[in-house]
């Protein structure tokens, strides 16, 4: 009740939050530079190659058009508060992948890869949009955590009742028909690492014994996602999956820094891949010989034996020089039978030049900033660990591939994320940004009405 003789006070209005744009304009638009810069990729390498615009050109383009279209429909349906840079550079980066694919097919008839990755991009985007459409919140992944990893483990081990190749115990061949089981296990085992660590970060970070500087979280706490680590890495050295390995190993180290906090598990971290490292290559032949080839690169050449693929593949960037060659000019089939997959990048180097090669690294380089930047901005700790989880693992992928194909450090066998061949990656990898599209819409629908981050 006011006194007799004052005014009311004035009723207040509530003023609404400015809503955050959703920004599927943008993508949309990126999506259709994308497209074109793939199309225009791939009429240089025919222009280049037969002086002619290649006739399948205009089917080119609608098809993988058309697939970045449909994935884009489903972000604007079921994400539409997503970040609109993960899909666009994905389309960018597969199509850049098909055409330098289709160059090298051009020298080698008798091996054209071009078409079945091609089709297993085509699988690759159906995957992208199931999980859009059907994973309507990433921390349903959470309950099934057990699950993921037990399907994981059963991934690894399933290489090794097939014959090795190249060395290596890692494709299951059936009927002429491939998959990389381990492409499929590392994201499994991100959810997995995740959610324990998520579950668990409490007892990591402030109970356990001190050593140094470092508190160790106590064996009851640690031991779980340990033994899981040191089983799946232990089944990649049994198949002599060496890149693998080292992804499996720093994804497990980069997600207990972020979980617990403390740098010094990165400390940790390096010491131990120091020694692995080491041990790996005094005991077994096939890592020796590798980092043989990365101390004397040109050992073979002096030899007398002519350049090996470390060699063709320096010479390869050292002819890109600073604009390259030009698509369709190169000499990289020259390194042989990995051209196309380990050695995919070379290519680019020497036909793209160190300008493209930088512009490449950008693109990955923006592609895991995003998920960093999903993850700084949830509130829930498993969807932080995830992200951060799924974008280690495509860094950690572009170091490794990039580091083995220019010399900074031994070659291991792994795929180039979408550029490479290999249809378990490029479907893998589409699924990786499947999740951090998930993550980026709830981490910026959280926002929505209030001010945003």
């Amino acid at each position: 009740m006011t006194q007799a003789g004052t005014a009311p006070p004035a009723s207040r209005t509530a003023t609404p939050r400015p809503r955050l744009p959703r920004r599927r304009g943008v993508e949309l638009a990126l999506i259709v530079l994308a497209v074109l810069l793939s199309v225009y990729g791939y009429c240089a390498v025919g222009l280049a190659r037969t002086g002619a615009v290649p006739p399948g050109a205009a089917g080119y383009g609608a098809g993988l058009g058309g697939l970045a279209l449909l994935a884009h429909i489903a972000v604007r349906l079921r994400a539409p508060y997503a970040d609109p840079l993960p899909l666009p550079i994905a389309v960018l980066l597969n199509g850049l992948g098909l055409v330098l694919i289709y160059r090298l097919d051009l020298q080698t008839p008798a091996d054209r890869a071009a078409p079945a990755q091609l089709v297993w991009s085509t699988l690759g985007v159906g995957l992208f949009i199931v999980v859009v459409l059907v994973l309507r919140d990433h921390r349903v992944l959470q309950r099934y955590s057990y699950v993921c990893v037990a399907a994981a483990l059963v991934l690894l081990l399933l290489p090794i009742l097939f014959p090795a190749v190249n060395g290596a115990r890692i494709w299951i061949r059936i009927a002429g028909f491939s998959i990389q089981p381990g492409e499929f296990a590392k994201v499994l085992l991100a959810v997995f690492f995740a959610a324990y660590l998520a579950a668990n970060r409490s007892a990591l970070a402030y109970t356990g014994r001190r050593l140094w500087r470092l508190q160790f979280p106590t064996g009851r706490v640690l031991g779980p996602i340990v033994t899981i680590w040191l089983l799946s890495v232990g089944v990649l050295v049994l198949e002599r999956d060496l890149g693998t390995s080292l992804l499996f190993f720093g994804l497990f180290v980069v997600l207990l820094y972020v979980a617990t906090g403390r740098t010094g598990w990165i400390a940790v971290g390096l010491v131990l891949a120091v020694l692995g490292a080491w041990a790996v290559g005094h005991l077994e032949p096939h890592v020796h010989g590798r980092i043989e080839d990365w101390l004397h690169p040109f050992g073979t050449i002096e030899a007398g034996q002519g350049p090996n693929q470390l060699a063709q593949s320096l010479f390869a960037f050292a002819a890109g020089g600073m604009t390259g060659t030009g698509l369709g000019l190169g000499h990289s089939t020259l390194i042989g039978f990995a051209t196309k997959s380990d050695f995919i990048l070379a290519t680019a180097g020497e036909e793209l030049g160190l300008a493209g090669l930088a512009a490449i690294f950008l693109l990955y380089a923006l592609l895991v900033e995003r998920g960093f930047r999903a993850a700084l901005a949830l509130r829930e700790p498993f969807g932080r660990l995830l992200a951060v989880g799924l974008a280690s693992i495509l860094a950690l992928q572009v170091f490794v591939i990039a580091g083995g194909v220019t010399g900074l450090i031994p070659l291991t066998g792994m795929a180039m994320p979408f550029l490479a061949q290999g249809g378990s990656s490029v479907v893998t990898n589409w699924a990786i940004v499947a999740l951090l599209i998930r993550v980026s819409d709830s981490a910026r629908s959280q926002y929505d009405g209030e001010e945003a981050p």
